[in-house]
Parts: structure tokens; C-alpha cells; sequence
């Protein structure tokens, strides 16, 4: 695996493989990666001829106070995860290069952005929507790869590969979870054993409310049920079901359906969404 740190050097590793005829899959992450972040790899390999990574902790999507100088890091181990997985390519952005002094345009998507994790979050998608615009200038992979457990963020990139006719194709990948349900996460690794068993009750509420639509409930009814599964040790920011394309609130449920919930239990915040409608897959 060969790992890279400039643009420049970036850009012309992987325009040599474009040239080649090589279709090139590429799997943006923060680090700390566990078995969630390496199905992204495994989907990016099945994708194209090439596959690259990123690690970068990305400053301009955390807001003052967030746990930006506490996010998990471990640079080292990532690497040698990345490497098994059949990484060819680790881009390694620098800070002064990707945010140089002066540094003053941002890519900002209107509408989906305002609600759930935008409202709880401010500038937080706008700080993902550019880090993600500017990766795609450095790479210009043919394939992003990411997971279902960000579905806001998934919906926000889709709308703005969308809006700027952006030459990437998405390819989703669904949750990964522990054999207990809890999703992965790299914020998992702050619970306690008792904040764990409470944080259980996330993803019970999500299978609660696909239970309810399965049965024939309406929005409203699931969304009851939903609300009443979860544990009440969770500090909950929302918990909802939605349009998964347009972060909508559906009038009906003729549509597809995603049941979404962040919330805080103890001094960690975790987010999980599920699909709940009968066309999606299990």
C-alpha cells in the first residue's frame, strides 16, 4: 500500500491510474477504523480495479466544544488494517494544504441540512459537504464508498454530486453492527458496560418501528412505538421516521421509510437509522 501525504502527489497517483484504464474506488474516512470502516474497503475492491482510502480528521465539522482534540485516533493500527483489507492507496491529507491561511470557500447544500443532525449540529454539514468536495477534486475516483449508519451525511453528498454534476457514482453500504445490534461505531469505545446495555435499546427501538410498519401501523403509531422502546437514560436530541432521500417527514407511508435517532448516553453521543418500509432489505 502506498501511502501519500501532498496533493500534488495525490492527484498524479491516481490520474496515472485513470490514464491506465484502472476504475478507481475511493473510501473517505476519520480514522480509528474497525470492522465497519473495512466493509467500505471490501465494497470499494468489488467496485473498481483500485481502491484508495483517506484518513483525516476533518476540523470544520465539529463545532466549539464538540470532541474534536478527544476523537479517537490510532494512525498506526489503521494502517496495517488498511493494508490487509487491500488498500492501495492511503492519502494522508496535510493540514496547511487542505485548509491554508486565508482559507475562506465552503460548499454549503440548503434544505436537508437544516433538519436532525444539521439543527443539532450547525456548520457541521457544511464542514462535511466541503472536505468531501475537495477529496473528490484530489482523487476523482470513478466510485465514493460510504455507510448507511451517516444516512444524513449519505443524503447531503448524494444532493451535492447531484447539484454539481459531480462524475462519482455512491455506493452504499448497509450498518455493520456487533452481534448485539449496538452499530459500529468509533465512539462506542467510550461506554461503559452499563451505557452499553442501555445503548442496546437504540437499535430495538428501530426494529420496534419496522416491526409496527411491517404490521400495517401508520407513521404516527410507529413512530409511538419507536419512542417507546427506548431507554429513558437517553438524552435524546431526535428520533423520527423519515424520507431517507429528503430527510422529510412523509405524509403516508407509500414511500420509502428510514427511522433515525441520535441521543446521548452518559458523555457520548451516538446516531443509527434503519430502514423501515417492506421494500428494504433486511
Amino acid at each position: 500500500m502506498r501511502i501519500i501525504e501532498s496533493v500534488d502527489e495525490m492527484r498524479t497517483a491516481c490520474a496515472g491510474m485513470r490514464r491506465s484504464g484502472r476504475m478507481l474506488a475511493f473510501v473517505p474516512t476519520m480514522g480509528y477504523l474497525h470492522t465497519g470502516h473495512l466493509a467500505l474497503v471490501e465494497r470499494a475492491r468489488a467496485e473498481a480495479d483500485t481502491v484508495a482510502a483517506s484518513i483525516y480528521v476533518n476540523p470544520t465539522q465539529f463545532a466549539p466544544g464538540e470532541d474534536l482534540a478527544t476523537y479517537p485516533r490510532d494512525l498506526d493500527g489503521d494502517i496495517v488494517k488498511l493494508e490487509a483489507a487491500g488498500c492501495d492507496l492511503l492519502y494522508l491529507p496535510r493540514e496547511e494544504e487542505i485548509y491554508p491561511d486565508g482559507f475562506a470557500t465552503y460548499v454549503t447544500v440548503d434544505g436537508i441540512t437544516a433538519r436532525y443532525e444539521g439543527a443539532f449540529r450547525p456548520a457541521h454539514f457544511r464542514g462535511v459537504a466541503t472536505i468531501v468536495a475537495k477529496l473528490f477534486n484530489i482523487v476523482g475516483p470513478d466510485v465514493a464508498v460510504f455507510g448507511q449508519k451517516d444516512a444524513q451525511q449519505v443524503a447531503v453528498i448524494g444532493r451535492m454530486i447531484r447539484d454539481l454534476n459531480v462524475g462519482i457514482r455512491l455506493a452504499i453500504v448497509e450498518t455493520v453492527r456487533d452481534p448485539d445490534g449496538l452499530a459500529m461505531s468509533s465512539r462506542n469505545v467510550r461506554l461503559s458496560p452499563d451505557e452499553r446495555r442501555e445503548a442496546l435499546s437504540i437499535s430495538a427501538a428501530l426494529r420496534a418501528g419496522r416491526e409496527s410498519i411491517a404490521a400495517g401501523a401508520d407513521i404516527a403509531h410507529a413512530r409511538e412505538r419507536l419512542l417507546g422502546t427506548l431507554s429513558p437514560s437517553i438524552e435524546l436530541d431526535y428520533a423520527d421516521i423519515i424520507d431517507p432521500h429528503t430527510f422529510d417527514v412523509p405524509v403516508d407511508g407509500g414511500g420509502p421509510l428510514l427511522g433515525i435517532i441520535a441521543g446521548r448516553i452518559g458523555q457520548t453521543r451516538l446516531i443509527d437509522n434503519m430502514r423501515l418500509d417492506a421494500a428494504a432489505e433486511r
